[in-house]
């Protein structure tokens, strides 16, 4: 029975994520499986894979094969790197122990390249989010003014307007006199 180590696609359409399962390569993708041994979710940022870790050398030691995803996976895992580290003990080019060490040592910078990352995108989505926060003080202040300049117009017109309202109701000093109207001459 050739035994693969594939994914198994869940969730909704456009929203996928994926069970990492090990089974007959004959048997449909959704299909029945021998055992699970973790998930991955490509949705997040990065993405997320959950493992156990045990089960998964496990199996590839005994001669499951990968699919060419889960593969990728776990290479970045460290399944593959651990499995690789066992097979040098297995022929004697070095110890146990220090197998360990290079596996340790291995992880360490995997997980410092992780976070630097990690940190990476936080740093430019805080940049972002400083960069919009400044477009909408700008643009704040462009109301602002717009809505001052309208105030100090309808102010202005306001105050013309009881300027020629005063005048309007103030009696004209000086009248001129009301000229008669001559008759027309006879002739």
């Amino acid at each position: 029975m050739p035994v693969k180590i594939r994914l198994q696609r869940h969730g909704r359409k456009g929203y996928a994520y994926y069970h990492i399962v090990i089974a007959d390569s004959r048997a449909p993708r959704d299909g029945k499986f021998i055992e699970r041994i973790g998930s991955y979710n490509p949705n997040t940022d990065p993405a997320t894979v959950n493992l156990k870790f045990d089960r998964a050398l496990y199996w590839m030691q005994v001669g499951a094969q990968p699919t060419d995803t889960t593969r990728n996976i776990l290479s970045a895992e460290g399944v593959l790197m651990k499995k690789h580290l066992l097979e040098g003990v297995k022929k004697g080019a070095f110890d146990e122990a220090e197998a360990e060490k290079r596996f340790a040592a291995w992880q360490t910078s995997k997980e410092s390249k992780v976070n630097k990352t990690k940190e990476q995108i936080a740093a430019e989505k805080a940049a972002a989010a400083k960069a919009r926060l400044a477009a909408e003080v700008e643009v704040n202040k462009a109301k602002a003014a717009e809505l001052a300049k309208k105030l100090a117009d309808a102010k202005a017109a306001e105050a013309e307007a009881q300027v020629e309202a005063a005048q309007a109701e103030a009696p004209a000093e000086v009248e001129a006199p009301i000229e008669e109207k001559e008759a027309p001459a006879a002739e």
